[in-house]
């Protein structure tokens, strides 16, 4: 059993030391920029959309 343990750890290892393509300063830029774009434009989306729910909730609750 600790072998297996022992083997899977050096086998991980060699993975990620020599067959793992890391990516450069750049593309972990455009990558982090990707994801802060679409994090921003979804929390923007569910923002309109709670407000609109709210709206519409508060003229079924407090009719004018």
């Amino acid at each position: 059993m600790f072998k297996k343990i022992a083997n899977y750890c050096k086998e991980s290892y060699d993975e990620l030391v020599h067959k793992v393509t890391w990516p450069n300063r750049s593309e972990l830029s455009g990558s982090a920029v990707a994801v802060l774009t679409a994090s921003l434009l979804i929390a923007l989306v569910v923002f309109l959309m709670d407000s609109a729910f709210q709206f519409i909730m508060e003229d079924v609750i407090y009719p004018h």
